[in-house]
């Protein structure tokens, strides 16, 4: 079957699915495979529950019109995005980098929604499979679309530039994540910066912090550039000191003079000042823009703060690596008050560097004075620390129970697959 054969059907059935358990009537269902799952074993199923055709790249025993056989699913779910995506003539703004994508997507779709009709990834879906399924869920009623591109291996993200065309692009910064598959910051900057190869080659824009050094050598060649930045830049703006929640003061570009935001965390700045630069480029109006980013809360373990039990707890347990980690620990060290607990979970993905970095992470924390520490997970468990130590975050969240606290301060991170919000069940 052609793509643009494909395509017609998916005009007369625009809900996609890769989990039968989550498959509604008249829906299409692309068989995918991993290493540890198989699509194709669940046509039947899929068929059962009302699937509208089925997309396979197996030979079934049934013989049903409802099935497609291509070559390759996965890759025929990226072929139609792009296809998808050839239809429209509206911006495509591109976002990846180490630490803070998800949240300025986030921020910057609260800020575009106020003037046009804007679509964007929901939740963390940033890999192959979710970006196709991100552009295949955008209607023809769209004047904005936001891409999150997330990466843990070399040639990812031109992979993603290739079907989804950006416009404009953002990269936040490139930090020490997912080393395992990058090798290092200079292989995570490589990796990141296909994003710009992508947009120096179609003459794209970019959304560049000016901050960064390396990002402004990163995009040589790139002719439209925006930038922000808390100096020397398009807009600019500096975070106001011993703010429990981050306040903005808006220094130029804009005629904005505070923006107190729900986020908690100065390392948040530039992702508020990625967002504003870029209302403020499509013409977003200034109220709008303090609005819509005053309002936004955050969600998902990232950047939230919780009152539980007469303790402030900031829970940014959403995932974590070197960069991100010293962040928060430093933030939450420069905040007024005594009484401060550290709950800090594994980073994943670090590879050889492993045992360096969390030892690094250790060096930090003795730099600063905390009531107690704790640490879980296998990646601290092999550095020697002063510290309690659990295996894992129902272990702490046990012993947090034990202790009965009140009025203290709570910081809690760690890797995705750490769980580290299980600490507050």
């Amino acid at each position: 079957m052609q793509i643009h054969e494909l395509y017609s059907i998916y005009l007369k059935h625009p809900t996609l699915v890769t989990d039968t358990r989550k498959l509604q009537p008249g829906s299409l269902f692309f068989a995918l495979k991993g290493p540890h799952f198989n699509g194709n074993h669940f046509i039947n199923q899929a068929l059962e529950k009302g699937a509208a055709y089925c997309i396979t790249d197996e030979d079934t025993s049934r013989a049903d019109e409802r099935i497609i056989r291509v070559s390759d699913s996965l890759l025929t779910l990226q072929d139609l995005a792009e296809y998808h995506r050839l239809q429209f003539k509206i911006p495509f703004i591109a976002i990846t980098g180490s630490n803070g994508k998800t949240t300025t997507k986030e921020l910057v779709h609260a800020v575009l929604s106020t003037t046009f009709k804007t679509y964007t990834t929901q939740g963390n879906l940033n890999n192959h499979i979710g970006i196709p399924l991100t552009l295949l869920s955008i209607k023809q009623d769209a004047e904005m679309a936001i891409i999150e591109m997330g990466a843990n291996h070399a040639q990812e993200i031109k992979g993603y530039c290739q079907y989804t065309r950006p416009t404009h692009g953002l990269i936040t910064n490139c930090g020490k994540a997912h080393l395992e598959g990058f090798g290092s910051v200079e292989g995570v900057r490589k990796a990141k910066g296909e994003l710009y190869d992508y947009l120096r080659m179609h003459d794209g824009s970019i959304f560049i912090f000016n901050d960064l050094d390396y990002l402004k050598e990163m995009s040589t060649g790139i002719k439209n550039k925006i930038s922000y930045g808390t100096k020397q830049a398009d807009y600019t703006g500096i975070a106001l000191d011993n703010q429990e929640m981050l306040c903005i003061k808006v220094t130029g570009g804009a005629s904005i003079n505070q923006i107190q935001t729900q986020l908690v965390g100065n390392y948040n700045l530039p992702n508020v000042l990625a967002a504003i630069s870029i209302g403020k480029t499509f013409k977003v109006p200034d109220e709008s823009i303090k609005q819509s980013l005053e309002a936004y809360t955050p969600g998902n373990s990232r950047s939230q703060l919780v009152n539980k039990n007469g303790n402030k707890i900031i829970l940014d347990a959403y995932n974590a690596n070197p960069s991100s980690m010293k962040l928060a620990i430093e933030n939450f060290a420069s905040l007024p008050g005594n009484n401060k607990i550290v709950f800090l979970g594994s980073m994943m993905e670090m590879g050889d560097a492993s045992d360096f970095e969390h030892a690094a992470i250790i060096d930090l924390l003795l730099k600063n004075k905390w009531e107690y520490v704790v640490l879980a997970g296998p990646g601290f468990k092999e550095v020697p620390a002063p510290f309690i130590h659990f295996n894992n975050s129902t272990e702490a969240g046990a012993w947090l129970k034990e202790q009965n606290f009140t009025h203290k301060q709570v910081l809690i991170k760690g890797s995705r697959s750490m769980q580290m919000e299980k600490i507050l069940e």
